[in-house]
């Protein structure tokens, strides 16, 4: 079964991660990225031995999110991000092909245990199956 595995943070921890402090993390020096850098270099590495990894990115920053929306008409309305309202969004992503859910959990809590420094906020790891069928109402 196929999977997308997510990773999630904030603009407050992309600014972290290049060394500039925020309310919410700790500035992380160049030997804190790179053991993060390691840590899910050697996950890549496990999965593409096991067969298991069907793609893996790391996404830039909030701040260059765009969202498309459309009004009355149809006509498309574009607003940059990030927004204060939305707190988290998706740092990275695993599409992973998968025996099972026990096996996607255990790469998931492998990803959870990623270095990072003292007080810098941790988040969920999401597990998502992907729905190759799409919905039915059978």
């Amino acid at each position: 079964m196929k999977y997308l595995v997510m990773v999630q943070g904030s603009q407050a921890d992309y600014e972290a991660m290049v060394g500039r402090p925020t309310d919410s993390s700790p500035a992380w020096s160049k030997s804190d990225v790179k053991a993060m850098f390691a840590h899910m270099n050697t996950i890549n590495e496990e999965l593409t031995a096991k067969g298991e990894i069907i793609d893996a990115q790391g996404l830039a920053a909030p701040a260059t999110t765009r969202f498309v929306t459309v009004d009355g008409d149809g006509k498309p309305v574009v607003t940059d991000g990030p927004y204060a309202e939305t707190k988290e969004v998706i740092a990275g992503f695993w599409l992973l092909d998968c025996a099972s859910l026990e096996r996607v959990t255990e790469i998931a809590a492998q990803v959870a245990r990623c270095p990072q420094p003292a007080g810098a906020p941790e988040y969920a790891v999401v597990i998502r199956p992907v729905d190759e069928a799409g919905p039915s109402q059978d």
